[in-house]
């Protein structure tokens, strides 16, 4: 295995920390080849089995993206009716979509009946294949944010309606609608950190037994 110098693990570790979640666009076109570039970091990604479950829609049609943000608003509407007092306050001044702006947008599935890998670890854990997903959709993201791309994970969602909407296979389970574009601005500190929702955690050491 290649060592990396140390000026790379410093980038590295820059890239991970610049991995925000982008909610707000700027409307500007992204370059088929950029594009082109960050979604072949998902055949870099590592599967159970090998099994390649990933199965990535691209949410281009008015008739597609306006069901989508239709679905969304829909379930948006039913989660701020699940807050009270001053977390509903905040809840209703957070953007929690770039729906509207984005100019491209993703819906990623797993296809839990492929044949591809045989079974090969997902029979004692089949939710491995949704697991090899989102390992892909990070090798996505990353690729997306070192071209300079903002990406938007959507799990405000009715993943079944959505899937009637885009006519996928039955046995294609959802697991990210990702929005991205160029973000209209650059921040390390998480959004919902900003607006009061949360606070992140720091660094802990692993548990022992």
């Amino acid at each position: 295995m290649s060592q990396f110098t140390q000026d790379f693990q410093l980038q590295l570790a820059d890239l991970m920390r610049w991995r925000r979640d982008v909610r707000r666009f700027c409307i500007d076109e992204v370059d088929e080849a950029v594009l082109t570039r960050c979604l072949d970091a998902f055949h870099m990604a590592p599967s159970v089995g090998l099994s390649e479950p990933w199965r990535v829609i691209r949410v281009q049609s008015a008739a597609a993206r306006d069901a989508a943000l239709a679905n969304f608003e829909v379930a948006n509407a039913n989660a701020l009716a699940g807050y009270d007092g001053e977390r509903a306050q905040i809840y209703g001044t957070l953007k929690l979509s770039g729906m509207r702006d984005a100019p491209v947008q993703l819906a990623v599935y797993c296809d839990e009946d492929t044949c591809k890998g045989a079974g090969l670890g997902a029979a004692t854990m089949p939710e491995m294949r949704r697991y090899s997903v989102v390992g892909a959709v990070t090798h996505f993201w990353l690729a997306a944010r070192a071209e300079g791309l903002g990406v938007g994970w959507v799990s405000i969602i009715d993943p079944v309606q959505l899937g009637r909407d885009l006519d996928v296979p039955e046995g294609w389970t959802l697991v990210a609608y990702l929005c991205a574009g160029w973000p209209e601005a650059d921040s390390l500190t998480p959004e919902l950190e900003t607006a009061g929702w949360e606070e992140r955690t720091a660094p802990r050491a692993p548990l022992r037994r």
